[in-house]
């Protein structure tokens, strides 16, 4: 029976029964894909086989193999169980629907080997609330979904593939153009958002031919802009890992023969590089690249960085002053330079930081800045810097990786360790972001300057490079600033346009 506690939906493949949650309905786990197990292993998904009577849809599905640990310290909760059927997806809708409202479509972040869609800092229900239907995406990690090897490219004559993880996110955002009216939702509304390896996801899709015209808009949040793995390198690496794996000269069957649990425990150098692979039919060519010759899909965009970005770097074993060291040896630019665009800064290693932060991080938003620029496509920028008081001394360089997230979800009581000791300021400033990135789903368009809220928040349109501060020297607050660390970023995206060139 349908009644608001248990909602029934009407699927082509079959009926989905939800729940209620925090007064919102929800459906977990629902397969937007056949399970890619066997021989459906390394290659594009294939649709979902329908079901008969009604299928639950209140629990969330498998993870993709990984480090259960890491996830739990690093990637925002426990993934639950491992499974390589891990195509699903879920869905909050607001109780009371009347017009098909604003879809947001969200990729975790993980370095493209941790996380799952149903760690609870993203659950949706705060912001369906506020008037969007909420769509959470699980998709492939680890090798299973970024491969390449000789045996499987005999298997595709069209071309070769090797970014299944983003072939996954594609058929999730088919899945939504095809059946989320169903829920409520505007298929010709959709914002596709991410952080960390989710945010580099959104942008590799803006990259992709095979994404154009699946979503309207995007959220790009600490995407980073460390280079594609090109097609060569993954071939020879995905032969040293079947080599590594006792799979000489492996053969397509062999390599499906393998367990789905071979992969995730690979360490250095077979383990996986956190981002995609440049060079088949998902991404023809580098997104920097594209990025670079402004060649992206023309959508308006959100992107923006947190002021301790150098943070995650720091975990997996960064020597800030090391690095400060190999610049000063391989003169890719002037330490007098770097010193005189990081005034106050004493040492290599608080130097260090603040330089891998801005090159890696932070630039990102400017190159897409100047990019949606050329297109004449509106960019709102923002760099998030707010931390709790109580947790001042956990983070004393500023928000880390990540710590934006609870605050976008307006989760704050559902991340740990921040649920322990949050207050009404915390909250309220949550609530207040939260309603930044609902308002940008709602009503960005090319047409589009500015988005409302505690400050008027103007896009980078054309010679105009403009940012929002969230959170002010870490506390509560919003401010608009022009041509925000602009020396530093004009210098960085100028080194980073060369190494393309000389790639």
């Amino acid at each position: 029976m349908n009644t608001p506690e248990t909602p029934i939906i009407q699927l082509p493949q079959g009926r989905l029964r939800g729940a209620l949650e925090n007064n919102t309905h929800c459906w977990r786990g629902i397969p937007y894909a056949a399970p890619p197990v066997g021989e459906r292993r390394w290659r594009a998904p294939e649709p979902v086989t329908a079901w008969e009577g009604v299928r639950d849809a209140t629990r969330n599905g498998a993870a993709c193999w990984q480090n259960a640990t890491l996830c739990e310290e690093i990637a925002g909760g426990d993934p639950g169980a491992f499974s390589e059927d891990c195509l699903w997806l879920n869905v909050w809708a607001p109780k009371e629907r009347t017009a098909p409202l604003p879809v947001m479509v969200w990729l975790h972040g993980g370095g493209f080997t941790l996380g799952s869609a149903g760690l609870p800092p993203y659950d949706g229900a705060r912001l369906a609330a506020r008037g969007v239907v909420l769509v959470s995406v699980n998709y492939r990690l680890g090798h299973l979904g970024f491969f390449a090897h000789p045996a499987l490219d005999q298997e595709n004559p069209d071309g070769p593939v090797h970014n299944f993880a983003l072939l996954d996110q594609i058929a999730a955002l088919r899945w939504v153009q095809q059946h989320i009216e169903a829920f409520g939702g505007d298929a010709s509304n959709v914002t596709l958002f991410g952080e960390s390896a989710g945010a580099r996801s959104v942008l590799s899709l803006l990259c992709s031919p095979l994404a154009a015209g699946l979503f309207h808009k995007a959220i790009v949040q600490s995407g980073y802009t460390l280079p594609d793995v090109p097609r060569q390198r993954a071939l020879h690496q995905g032969e040293a890992v079947a080599a590594h794996l006792g799979l000489e000269n492996a053969t397509a069957a062999q390599l499906r023969a393998l367990p789905g649990d071979a992969f995730w425990a690979l360490e250095k150098p077979f383990n996986l590089h956190p981002t995609p692979i440049s060079g088949d039919a998902v991404l023809p060519e580098p997104m920097l690249d594209t990025l670079l010759h402004a060649r992206q899909y023309p959508v308006p965009v959100m992107i923006g960085s947190n002021s301790d970005e150098a943070s995650v770097l720091g975990l997996f074993g960064v020597d800030f002053a090391a690095q400060m060291t190999r610049l000063r040896r391989e003169r890719r630019m002037g330490m007098g330079l770097i010193r005189l665009l990081y005034p106050g800064l004493k040492g290599d290693g608080p130097l260090g930081r603040e330089v891998c932060r801005d090159m890696a991080f932070t630039t990102m938003g400017y190159v897409m800045m100047r990019a949606q620029q050329r297109l004449n496509q509106p960019c709102w920028r923002y760099w998030f810097d707010y931390v709790p008081l109580a947790e001042r001394k956990l983070f004393p360089h500023g928000a880390w990786h990540g710590n934006e997230v609870p605050y976008v979800f307006d989760n704050l009581t559902l991340a740990e360790p921040l649920c322990q000791h949050v207050d009404e300021q915390d909250l309220a400033f949550a609530g207040q972001v939260a309603d930044y990135w609902v308002q940008f789903a709602r009503a960005a368009s090319a047409q589009t300057s500015v988005l409302e809220g505690p400050v008027r928040w103007p896009a980078s349109t054309r010679r105009r490079d403009r940012l929002l501060r969230i959170g002010i020297h870490r506390e509560a607050g919003f401010r608009v600033e022009n041509r925000f660390m602009r020396a530093r970023m004009a210098l960085f995206c100028r080194v980073m346009s060369r190494l393309v060139t000389l790639d």
